[in-house]
């Protein structure tokens, strides 16, 4: 074949291939919401920070053995509530347990799915494991729902890309 008709073919070959989803012709580009402030009710935001209308409060915490490892000594023991949430929402959030300064110890993704409980706000608890639980001063929420977090740019070109929640803060981590 010669050069010009290869060249002639090549426009072509791209426009195959961008409409197949096999080409980053066609724009993919992913995004990373920024971390909302973290609290202990803080009301839970999109992808594009809109509010979702539901509430998300740590109601109470402690520390104490967990009941199926006492041997590992105290763990944060937290109750949550979602308030505005139901079947077809089912937001997730982070909780953290920090210390005196907002630094991360330890987290935990909940659900509202998970809480559950006769009339009013359903609520629900559960554990974050921490190194040193004595540093705990509270649990707080962070704001950003974490429930749909679509496929990045290299998982498929194609359909993926667009906003995704923050990653979820790791110990040490400032809220």
């Amino acid at each position: 074949m010669s050069p010009a008709r290869l060249l002639s073919a090549a426009p072509l070959a791209l426009a195959i291939l961008a409409l197949s989803g096999c080409s980053s012709l066609l724009g993919c580009s992913d995004t990373t919401t920024e971390r909302g402030e973290a609290g202990v009710k803080v009301q839970v935001v999109d992808v594009y920070g809109q509010s979702r209308h539901i509430t998300a409060e740590v109601v109470d915490w402690r520390l104490e053995p967990h009941p199926q490892e006492p041997s590992k000594g105290d763990q944060v023991h937290f109750h949550f509530r979602f308030d505005g949430a139901d079947d077809a929402t089912d937001p997730v959030v982070d909780a953290c347990a920090v210390d005196k300064k907002r630094v991360v110890l330890g987290c935990r993704t909940v659900s509202s799915s998970e809480a559950f409980g006769p009339g009013g706000v359903p609520t629900g608890d559960a554990w974050i494991t921490v190194g040193h639980p004595e540093q705990v001063a509270q649990v707080l929420v962070i704001p950003n729902d974490q429930s749909y977090d679509r496929p990045t740019c290299d998982q498929d070109v194609k359909d993926g890309g667009g906003p995704h929640p923050p990653k979820p803060p790791g110990a040490g981590d400032r809220l």
